[in-house]
């Protein structure tokens, strides 16, 4: 009995393996989601979605899925303290509903893309979700001075332990790396020892990263070109680890010409929402063949 259940397992993890070499997505439904400034991500947590955005400071709102559009909870959380904006560019939310939570901030400091300001906060995300906005919240703030172009925070799960996954916005030195959340959490920049604990190189424009837990995939959200058209590019974590390059397992494009910013895959993995910087048909529901 023991030794059918070990095949059984070990069938059901190469088939989903399989399915996420070769999956494709396809665009179900485009609309226009508004009061998001520029629309920088999504984080699904449990049934919940939220979107971040630039608006006239950084902002998250809430909403589901219901039917082939979101409603939106009429929640909305305001990443100020004292009314003033201090996460005005969120480019990433590390949730896992166990560990900390980390928001990125990515501040291009220079028209050339050269120079940039990169800031993970640790935040107390029940409080925050509870008061509206960062007062009292800011559990810590760490200079990611080890990025070359931005951050964005996502958790990775690797031979059984969480990490930190982030990775850079630009077309030169590229690559994926993974903070240990604890020395994270503690550390005034990600440059302190022990904070870094992997890193592996990449390909260009990487606006977000989505981990698919159950076929231990990591998802890179990018560009094609700077600022312009789609490309989900699926590899292989553990395997990138190691090589200290990613391995990719399968590559989607699309003709869509806006500047994709972020995705994640709803329940199930056969659904999953792109969101888009642009003014119209920011949020976009794809579906997974």
């Amino acid at each position: 009995m023991k030794k059918i259940s070990i095949t059984l397992f070990a069938v059901a993890f190469y088939l989903s393996a399989f399915m996420a070499v070769h999956i494709n997505l396809k665009l179900k439904r485009e609309f226009t989601v508004d009061s998001l400034g520029a629309c920088q991500g999504i984080s699904y947590q449990n049934g919940k979605i939220f979107l971040y955005g630039d608006r006239e400071v950084g902002i998250i709102r809430e909403y589901k899925l219901a039917n082939d559009s979101l409603d939106y909870q009429h929640k909305e959380y305001k990443l100020t303290v004292d009314g003033k904006d201090v996460i005005n560019h969120p480019t990433g939310i590390a949730y896992n509903g166990k560990s900390p939570v980390f928001i990125g901030n990515s501040i291009r400091l220079n028209p050339e893309g050269t120079h940039w300001k990169a800031v993970i906060y640790c935040v107390n995300w029940p409080g925050l979700l509870k008061t509206g906005t960062l007062d009292g919240n800011i559990l810590g703030t760490i200079d990611d001075d080890t990025c070359i172009q931005g951050t964005r925070p996502e958790y990775v799960k690797y031979k059984g332990k969480w990490f930190v996954a982030t990775a850079d916005y630009g077309n030169k030195k590229n690559e994926v790396r993974l903070y240990d959340p604890e020395a994270l959490k503690k550390a005034a920049k990600t440059s302190e020892p022990g904070v870094l604990y992997k890193r592996f190189t990449c390909g260009p424009w990487v606006q977000n990263l989505f981990w698919m837990k159950n076929t231990n995939t990591l998802v890179l959200v990018q560009n094609q070109i700077e600022g312009r058209k789609w490309r989900f590019t699926f590899v292989d974590l553990e395997k990138s680890i190691e090589t200290g390059k990613e391995v990719v397992l399968n590559v989607v494009e699309t003709d869509r010409a806006d500047e994709l910013e972020g995705f994640a895959f709803l329940d199930g993995a056969k659904q999953g929402i792109a969101v888009t910087s642009s003014r119209t048909n920011n949020v976009n529901l794809m579906r997974a063949e």
